[in-house]
């Protein structure tokens, strides 16, 4: 662990250190694979006439001639547009935008292809959200289907929510030789305040209001285009594009009717054209995606509070460009990075109140500023990590009708964002929990100090739906570790366990001493309520969460980072581990499209190591 004096600085440097030397030979076999394919000639000179007629065949006739015999810079568009998610439903509309400014460039386009997106608000606590995890993998070999037309000079990635970026990413790092920039559509407008939508969904699961109350509360909440507007796994992406480099500066967090939000379109069409191979400032993807990358994703996450999905899937990104990290890499990070940012869950305010506060560029300039970032890693912009640290604005006499102006020095509210000298606390509020229950994570920036340590007998259960049941029947009125198992990717993809979070929150509210222990996922919703999560490896690949029975004292210790049950050990060394029924098996198995994700779940790796499911 990280020593009281060290500085963020010094960490962040040992930290990249050790990734660098752990990665050194798949990093150097991936940027060796980059170069060989950086140097072949374009797709329109190397293939055949055939191959290349059907590749341009539906393009205008100006097009087909820029791109054949002018040599123009052909930009693929992979978007993830469908109108199910709202963060994604203006996406309709940007390829004719891309189009219409490509050609003011001398440049063509082409929609090489969409990749599936599934909106995990839609199907929480159905049998939907067992593929939410393996849709990562799916979406980033959609991507790879588009890109192996093989003809592209740059690639333009439509995409915003959970799964979507960390896979439209994947599949990018996997035609690394190509430069890349990322698209983002912007939040919704605030609606109901995300505190009083909690309060109802509390109150239902209390019954004391019924389903009218709670579906106005949530329409009020969810009500039009645009990314939802709490910071979960959908808006932690944007920050840590930002963090990475791979949007327009400051583009994360406009909304998709506001003007300006077409003007940054339209710039990241210029940028693409910039970084091609004949561009000003070639930057293919698997380049600029390196070690300082990556770390700077991930203090930016545990600077904000952001999702916790991402110690799974920034473990597989990273893998995808020869990068090795693990959960001990975040804890040493989380320890040395300061909380600057309280957007909830982890805070009252939402992104649009934390975009008027300074949003990501406050945070980044912070961070950069007190060396808790590498301010000299590359990104698609002009200016570096540095242009990310500004704000854009619509400008009549500007070039291209934008200009980026300096960060106020102070915050625009500092209880939603700090600078770095008077953070919210010194720390990520990220724990790395171990001890004979296996290794886990648990997020604590927004839970109270008095529950960071939670010592209480067990009751275990097979899946959500009985907890939620036991809730109902009265059975949880008491100090308890709820422990909830098999619900991990090879038992049936990880799904995301949301419905858990009122019922709990409503026990903690009553004075009980509660949390949640379980081998699935929460992403932030876990909120005030203590939870490990992730614990690794999961059940039905042997992990230790199998062992323990109701009545088991369990101690969770975010303090001392250490997650234990108090059990004999020769008791303990004689039990043999939980198995799923065979009605369990069948149920989660089959039907809905479960059937054609068997393979994933056979391969999946542990959450440790990015549930990834291409290796």
């Amino acid at each position: 662990m990280v020593t009281p004096t060290a500085t963020p600085s010094a960490v962040v440097q040992r930290v990249t250190a050790r990734i660098r030397e752990r990665s050194a030979g798949l990093r150097g076999a991936y940027l060796a694979r980059l170069d060989r394919l950086s140097l072949r000639k374009p797709g329109s000179d190397r293939m055949g006439c055939a191959n290349v007629a059907h590749a341009f065949a539906a393009l205008p006739a100006n097009d087909k001639l820029r791109v054949v015999a002018h040599k123009g810079p052909h930009l693929a568009v992979v978007t993830a547009y469908n109108d199910m998610l709202s963060a994604h439903q203006p996406y309709e509309r940007f390829p004719d935008v891309i189009r219409d400014e490509a050609r003011k460039l001398g440049a063509t386009v082409q929609v090489a292809g969409g990749v599936p997106a599934m909106c995990d608000g839609v199907t929480q606590g159905q049998p939907g959200m067992e593929l939410s995890l393996f849709s990562r993998d799916t979406i980033a070999m959609g991507t790879a289907v588009a890109l192996t037309h093989d003809v592209f000079d740059a690639v333009l990635l439509l995409g915003v929510c959970d799964k979507i970026v960390p896979g439209l990413l994947i599949g990018a790092l996997h035609f690394g030789h190509l430069p890349c920039v990322f698209v983002p559509a912007g939040p919704m407008s605030s609606g109901l305040s995300n505190n009083e939508k909690a309060k109802v969904r509390e109150q239902a699961a209390q019954g004391l209001v019924g389903r009218d109350k709670l579906l106005e509360a949530e329409s009020a909440a969810y009500h039009g285009p645009g990314t939802c507007t709490f910071y979960g796994t959908a808006n932690s992406n944007q920050m840590l594009l930002e963090a990475m480099g791979l949007h327009v500066p400051g583009a994360a967090f406009v909304h998709p009717h506001d003007g300006l939000r077409e003007a940054l379109t339209r710039e990241a069409v210029r940028t693409a054209v910039a970084i091609t191979r004949d561009g000003p400032r070639f930057m293919p993807i698997g380049r600029l995606v390196d070690e300082r990358a990556i770390v700077n994703a991930m203090v930016a996450l545990l600077a904000t509070g952001g999702s916790t999905n991402h110690l799974i899937h920034w473990v597989a990104v990273a893998r995808a460009a020869g990068i090795l990290i693990d959960w001990s890499d975040f804890a040493e990070l989380s320890a040395a990075t300061p909380l600057l940012a309280r957007v909830y869950p982890n805070g009252s305010a939402d992104v649009n109140q934390f975009q008027a506060a300074g949003g990501p560029g406050f945070v980044l300039r912070e961070l950069l500023g007190s060396g808790a970032m590498h301010a000299d890693a590359a990104t698609v912009a002009v200016g570096g990590m540095a242009a990310y640290t500004t704000l854009p604005q619509l400008h009549e006499a500007a070039p291209n009708g934008l200009r980026w102006l300096p960060m106020p020095p102070d915050s625009g509210d500092s209880s939603i964002v700090r600078i770095a000298s008077k953070p919210f606390s010194p720390s990520g509020g990220l724990r790395l929990l171990e001890g004979n229950l296996g290794r886990s994570v648990i997020k604590i920036s927004a839970v109270p100090d008095d529950r960071h340590v939670i010592e209480a007998p067990a009751r275990v259960f097979d899946s959500q739906e009985a907890m939620l049941a036991a809730f109902a029947a009265g059975e949880l009125e008491r100090d308890v570790v709820v422990v909830v198992r098999f619900q991990g990717p090879r038992a049936n993809g990880m799904p995301e366990l949301h419905k858990l979070t009122p019922p709990l929150g409503v026990l903690q509210g009553k004075g009980f001493r509660v949390a949640l222990v379980t081998d699935g996922r929460m992403s932030g919703a876990s909120g005030k309520v203590p939870a490990a999560i992730h614990v690794s490896p999961e059940v039905l690949a042997g992990g230790p969460l199998g062992l323990v029975r109701d009545g088991d004292v369990i101690r969770l210790d975010a303090e001392a980072g250490t997650l234990q049950a108090l059990v004999d050990a020769v008791e303990w060394s004689r039990r043999k581990p939980a198995e799923p029924g065979a009605e369990w098996l069948e149920t989660h198995a089959h039907d809905l499209g479960r059937d054609l994700f068997a393979g994933m779940r056979r391969n999946v790796l542990t959450a440790e190591e990015g549930a990834v499911t291409w290796l």
